[in-house]
């Protein structure tokens, strides 16, 4: 090999590697040395309304939907939230165990939606329907399939609207399963949120996920709700969160008490299926969003080919190796003080290998970016 060759290949890991480095320390630094004190005797005397939008969710529904209406949110002892659950066009007996308990829950009701909107797909006309109908000024999201970390998780969500924040994002982890294919979920989970949750604490907010979301009804209704991107099936929490997020009123809340938690997939087919239609949205996020975290995912994709290029070259061996090192250290230590703030602290024996197994994710997935379609199916 040539020795400008090989410089040409040592300098580009170099420059691939320190990008890595620097997107731990300025930014994923954010989410592992996250810190905040929540008082949950005394929670804001603010009204929210909780919005479900639920599609043949029978069997979800009595798991989950207690948890969300018996929730330690009142103000002079009675409660100062209400459940919305939008009933979309179930086929199911859904709609029989939404009514059955409208008698115990004063600050709950159900709505019934019998006809899909027209060139509308997913779940934005039902979540609509609910937002429109809400009662109150600030709506809480979360799925027919999650339930909340606590009782205190509406009152942690509810503090994070100090300052005048509009929105607040959540974390929307899985449930711990046996098998691979759960920790490869749950680590591509935990990924994500380290990126959207870091980028917002930074000032740079540009996603959130349904699951566990929170923002004004005002700042749906300035922003036209879902008009600008109706038309995709998915994108009711990211493409909105990336539409009308700021640096100034966008607001985080981490806690394990505070998390939203789903039922992952058990197939690798379906978990392939639900991710391509997850990042189909990408294409659509503001230039600066898609410029840096393109640039993140280009340089974590290149790493590894970069590196064994790069060892080839024998003089440059041992800053090759010095250089790997204070990116192996730098993510260890990072990446493991954020599995615990985001309480996934088993996956940490596995974040070696799942990162090499990034490469194979974005071979599989980065083309949705480009070519995938979204699909009417919102689940």
């Amino acid at each position: 090999m040539s020795d400008n060759l090989g410089l040409i290949f040592f300098y580009t890991f170099a420059a691939i590697a320190g990008i890595q480095v620097l997107y731990y320390l300025i930014f994923f630094s954010r989410v592992a040395f996250y810190r905040r004190d929540f008082d949950l005797d005394h929670p804001p005397a603010e009204d929210m309304s909780v919005i479900i939008c639920a599609k043949n969710e029978e069997r979800s529904l009595p798991m989950n939907l207690p948890t969300v209406l018996q929730q330690r949110y009142h103000v002079h002892a009675t409660p100062s939230y209400e459940v919305i659950v939008v009933n979309d066009n179930s086929e199911d007996d859904s709609k029989y165990y939404l009514a059955s308990i409208e008698n115990g829950y004063p600050h709950y009701r159900h709505i019934e939606i019998k006809q899909a909107a027209k060139f509308i797909p997913g779940k934005k006309y039902p979540l609509s329907i609910g937002i429109k109908g809400a009662k109150h000024d600030t709506v809480v999201l979360t799925d027919a399939d999650c339930k909340p970390g606590s009782i205190h998780w509406l009152s942690m969500m509810a503090q994070g609207f100090a300052g005048g924040k509009e929105i607040v994002l959540g974390y929307g982890p899985y449930y711990k399963k046996p098998g691979f294919l759960n920790k490869v979920i749950r680590y591509e989970t935990f990924f994500s949120a380290l990126q959207y949750l870091s980028f917002a604490l930074s000032g740079i907010p540009y996603m959130g996920v349904g699951r566990n979301l929170a923002y004004k009804k005002d700042l749906f209704f300035r922003h036209k709700g879902f008009t600008a991107h109706q038309h995709i099936a998915s994108g009711d929490d990211d493409l909105f969160v990336n539409r009308a997020a700021t640096s100034k009123n966008t607001g985080v809340v981490i806690d394990k008490m505070a998390f939203a938690y789903s039922e992952p997939k058990r197939k690798w087919k379906h978990w392939f299926s639900q991710k391509t239609r997850h990042m189909s949205t990408g294409r659509y996020y503001r230039p600066v969003h898609k410029f840096l975290l393109g640039l993140f995912s280009l340089t974590h994709f290149l790493f590894y080919p970069a590196l064994v290029l790069a060892l080839f070259y024998t003089p440059m061996l041992y800053f090759t190796l010095g250089i790997l090192g204070l990116r192996i250290i730098t993510q260890t230590v990072i990446s493991g003080f954020a599995l615990k703030t985001l309480d996934e602290r088993d996956l940490f024996w596995y974040v070696w290998l799942m990162d090499i197994l990034m490469f194979l994710y974005y071979v599989i997935f980065t083309p949705a970016l480009f070519f995938a379609k979204g699909k009417n199916k919102w689940k």
